[in-house]
């Protein structure tokens, strides 16, 4: 390993946002030094779950582009199951095939 180009790694006291401290190895300043932290995962949104995706408006964007796609898809739904829930053709393809066979049976 080269000597001298690599960093000082040392100990220093990080203190959070709440006033705990602990000590920990870094590159950060000189031996002994105290990092005060602004923003902690204890107190930051994205380390406690309070990114609401409607507060950046990413939803919202979506939405207005793709929204028409989604309410397109909703108003067929029902048609189709409306269809569906018409069995005349079901019923008249079963009559077909017993006409047929009694027709055999009677020749």
């Amino acid at each position: 390993m080269k000597q001298g180009i690599h960093p000082d790694y040392h100990k220093i006291t990080v203190v959070m946002t709440d006033g705990t401290k602990y000590d920990t190895f870094s590159t950060w300043g000189k031996e002994g030094e105290v990092l005060q932290l602004d923003v902690d995962p204890k107190t930051h949104p994205a380390w406690v779950g309070g990114v609401n995706l409607r507060k950046t408006g990413q939803m919202e964007k979506f939405q207005n582009k793709f929204g028409a796609f989604a309410a397109a898809a909703a108003k067929g739904a029902p048609k189709k199951e409306a269809a569906a829930a018409q069995p005349k053709k079901k019923e008249a393809a079963p009559k077909k095939e017993e006409a047929k066979a009694e027709k055999k049976a009677e020749e």
